[in-house]
């Protein structure tokens, strides 16, 4: 990876949550709580897309937030499917490892630009 680490991380994890959803959809026959979960772990790379053209550094705060939001609940989701037995613990393992790992990123990326931020409002 060599460009903006988030952004490929969460479009590679939404790819991800499609195919799984899609899985889930046609072998498993399973359509409510994959829609769920499409709905949030897509979220989580658009808002990160949109977050790149903020208005302002609160604005862009605010969006990752929306996407940490996004990801905690897309770990909902994981989890509820793996207590019902409609994922395996080595298909939840997988891709609930990606999922962490993203929302340890978006709540660094939000430390610190709220760092950055009080700095800034400091100097003036």
């Amino acid at each position: 990876m060599s460009g903006n680490v988030i952004r490929e991380k969460s479009f590679a994890f939404a790819v991800r949550i499609v195919k799984l959803c899609s899985l889930l959809a046609d072998e498993r026959r399973e359509f409510v709580l994959s829609k769920q979960l499409l709905r949030s772990g897509t979220a989580i790379g658009a808002l990160v897309r949109e977050a790149e053209h903020a208005e302002s550094k609160a604005d862009f705060i605010h969006k990752m937030a929306i996407a940490q939001k996004e990801a905690n609940e897309t770990a909902y989701w994981l989890e509820l499917l793996r207590e019902s037995d409609l994922l395996s613990q080595k298909e939840f393992d997988s891709i609930f490892s990606d999922q962490a790992e993203i929302a340890k990123i978006l709540a660094s990326i939000i430390l610190t630009s709220k760092g950055k931020k009080k700095m800034v409002n400091d100097e003036w």
